[in-house]
């Protein structure tokens, strides 16, 4: 299959053309490239056309504009990248003259030029291709002439090609020499604007370079502050559910105290409180609670019930507790680092080890089953296929797990 990009095989970033290579070559000294079949990733905003060939540009343009909608154009622009730079077009005054009269097209000869204006540019150290051409389209007229015609077409891919012209169009020729010394401070004049020519181009360079280097270094930035702001978020969310489960451990101790003081009144023969200033504010609790929706379990609301479940059964034995959580942590942990590893998915139900730790306690295995294992070959093994591995659900299954060990209120309700 013709491959439609180059890849680094440094970082591998995708790039469309030799000119990028070369680029990207400059920007990060990387060498090792390659042709690939994968084409670079072509986004379209629908609004403003801006072009994005990375996700991390998408989100960065979305941030700054407020665009949302982009057009997916990859296919369309994938072309087979060629590996060769392509001639650049012929400048208008060395096209092949044309009969405008409508005959038939001339023979072509090559031009005649000034022999002793040919044999000064020649001294000079120009080839006669090269020198024949300069003067043919300076017309002849001096070698100072030729000279400024070749500084400004120095670059031309056929500029060492000899010229053609019809055989009635080779022009006459005009004379004028210059002397040894002349030649030298034309050479020498010639040279030194080639130099500043060059030296402008590589300044030119550079300075594309550092901007590209600046825009480089302004999107780390910026994908950072997101992946920085997006974890500020999820620890902030992590606090207010700690929060929550401490407030409902809370209500749950108050209750129990309040029916242990109830049943000491009534032991003593007591009347019991009269319990209107406290009811008073009941109904409208109830009233509110009525109006809510009811929405089923979350997947991480039932791995919670799951562990307290645990906790509550198994209520007398805190360390036998502690050690089941702290494995369950051990073998989401291994998944979630190593998602390929199969020794990692995969648990036999049969090892005395996991028995004693987890599987004779009672929501055990169903929290491991909330986090995708499925027992196979007869309930023999617990295993998690690598496709149905989910780092969110995993990762709410560590954090779960964390604070139920970390919390001393988890459980009490």
């Amino acid at each position: 299959m013709v491959g439609v990009s180059l890849k680094c095989g440094d970082c591998g970033a995708l790039l469309r053309s030799v000119q990028e290579a070369q680029e990207h070559a400059e920007l990060t000294s990387h060498s090792n490239f390659s042709e690939s079949t994968e084409a670079v990733l072509n986004l379209v905003c629908a609004t403003c056309g801006k072009p994005c060939r990375s996700k991390t540009e998408t989100d960065l343009h979305r941030k700054r504009t407020g665009h949302t909608d982009f057009v997916d154009k990859t296919s369309e622009a994938a072309k087979p990248i060629s590996l060769e730079v392509p001639k650049a077009t012929a400048d208008s005054e060395e096209a092949i003259d044309v009969d405008m009269s409508g005959s038939q097209p001339e023979e072509m000869v090559e031009p005649e030029v000034d022999k002793e204006l040919l044999k000064e540019l020649e001294a000079m150290g120009f080839p006669v291709a090269r020198a024949t051409r300069a003067l043919h389209y300076s017309g002849n007229a001096n070698v100072e002439a030729a000279v400024n015609w070749v500084v400004e077409h120095e670059n031309d891919p056929d500029i060492d090609e000899m010229p053609m012209v019809p055989v009635s169009g080779g022009g006459g020729a005009s004379k004028s020499s210059l002397t040894p010394e002349e030649i030298k401070l034309k050479a020498q004049e010639l040279r030194e604007r080639a130099r500043k020519k060059k030296e402008e181009e590589e300044k030119r360079m550079e300075r594309e370079r550092e901007k590209e280097r600046i825009r480089i270094g302004k999107e780390l930035l910026e994908a950072k502050r997101i992946e920085e702001e997006n974890e500020r978020k999820r620890i902030l969310a992590l606090r207010k559910a700690e929060k929550e489960e401490e407030k409902r451990a809370r209500e749950k101790i108050r209750q129990k105290l309040e029916e242990d003081k109830a049943e000491r009144r009534r032991r003593l023969g007591l009347p019991p409180e009269d319990p209107a200033a406290t009811k008073s504010s009941a109904p409208v609790v109830e009233e509110k609670k009525s109006m809510l929706p009811i929405r089923p379990a979350t997947k991480v609301e039932q791995m919670r019930e799951c562990l307290r479940s645990l906790k509550q059964n198994h209520k007398d034995d805190d360390a036998k507790v502690k050690r089941a959580f702290q494995t369950l942590l051990t073998y989401i942990g291994n998944v979630a680092k190593n998602p390929n590893e199969e020794k990692f998915r995969k648990i036999r139900l049969s090892n005395q080890t996991f028995q004693d730790r987890v599987g004779a306690l009672k929501g055990g295995l169903e929290f491991l089953e909330l986090c995708g294992f499925e027992k196979i070959e007869g309930g023999e093994f617990l295993f998690l296929p690598r496709e149905k591995v989910d780092m969110v659900v995993l990762n709410s299954a560590g954090s779960e797990l964390t604070s139920a060990i970390n919390n001393p209120f988890f459980g009490v309700l």
